[in-house]
């Protein structure tokens, strides 16, 4: 049994969708039961990694664990990881690819990994795709992007192929105490990225930079953490002269190309069906999946 929590996200549900197909028994931890349209034969348990006494029902059992953190802090990650590693033999966990010295919440939560027994794999990609969500809905309603570092390149990934290494770790041999650092197959400036929304929504589509500091003061109040929100634009800021890497990681592990932000873009916005779970900022790739 291979339990998956965040799995009504846009990258858990992927996998959950993928194993299930595939045969493969899984279990799927949501915090709401009426999200989990899942397909036949995919167990549903209710819980929630910020209540750590709440997911004895859904590790009974368990041999593997793909893990994704919901939000941006891991006050309870040690006790999950604790209670993980009396029952599963893996951990799969979904990171980050971070800069040198980041102190975000995934270094910590890696290391505690590490520690607690089972083998472990981490999925570290970059810049998530699905970040740009909040890009489509200001070019269908103004035309225009308001951001900051047009020419920050980012190396986006589709969540369905971050879903589908993770559901080739999850059923295969050869992966512990691997590190895979995932990304799209190209790095795109953000500017670039807006353009090929606006090809994508058949609207025409401008940037139009912004001051860091107004920024800083939308993160601050959406996030609630003024240091994360400055961390994230140094981070994003440092595109602009050294690219967000790009791997051939995808295509090693599952033998094809990862998927283009333009079929992303296609993918989630074809017949402007694509808006379930819009909501977020712009360029924050690499912080939540």
């Amino acid at each position: 049994m291979i339990l998956i929590t965040g799995a009504t996200g846009n990258v858990g549900r992927h996998t959950v969708t993928s194993l299930a197909e595939a045969g493969i028994p899984v279990r799927a931890l949501v915090r709401d039961p009426a999200r989990a349209d899942f397909p036949a034969g995919v167990e549903v348990v209710t819980g929630d990694l910020t209540d750590p006494p709440s997911l004895a029902p859904a590790l009974d059992g368990v041999e593997e664990v793909f893990l994704i953190w919901p939000g941006f802090a891991a006050s309870t990650a040690a006790q999950v990881v604790d209670l993980i590693a009396r029952h599963a033999r893996r951990i799969v966990y979904l990171s980050a690819n971070l800069r040198p010295g980041s102190t975000m919440f995934h270094v910590e939560v890696e290391r505690l990994i590490r520690g607690a027994g089972p083998a472990w794999t981490f999925l570290r990609p970059g810049g998530f795709a699905t970040n740009t969500l909040g890009w489509a809905r200001e070019i269908l309603d103004t035309g225009t992007v308001r951001w900051v570092y047009g020419q920050a390149a980012r190396s986006l990934i589709h969540e369905a192929d971050i879903a589908a290494v993770a559901a080739h770790v999850l059923t295969s041999a050869g992966h512990n105490h691997q590190v895979y650092v995932l990304s799209g197959p190209e790095a795109l400036t953000q500017v670039e990225q807006v353009r090929i929304l606006g090809e994508v929504l058949g609207r025409p589509a401008r940037w139009e930079e912004i001051a860091p500091d107004a920024v800083v003061e939308r993160l601050t109040a959406a996030w609630g953490d003024a240091e994360l929100a400055k961390s994230s634009l140094e981070t994003w800021e440092s595109f602009i002269h050294t690219p967000e890497e790009v791997t051939d990681t995808v295509e090693r592990l599952i033998g094809r190309r990862a998927r283009t932000y333009r079929q992303w873009a296609i993918d989630r916005f074809g017949g402007f069906g694509g808006f379930g779970g819009f909501g977020g900022f712009g360029g924050l790739g690499g912080l939540g999946g």
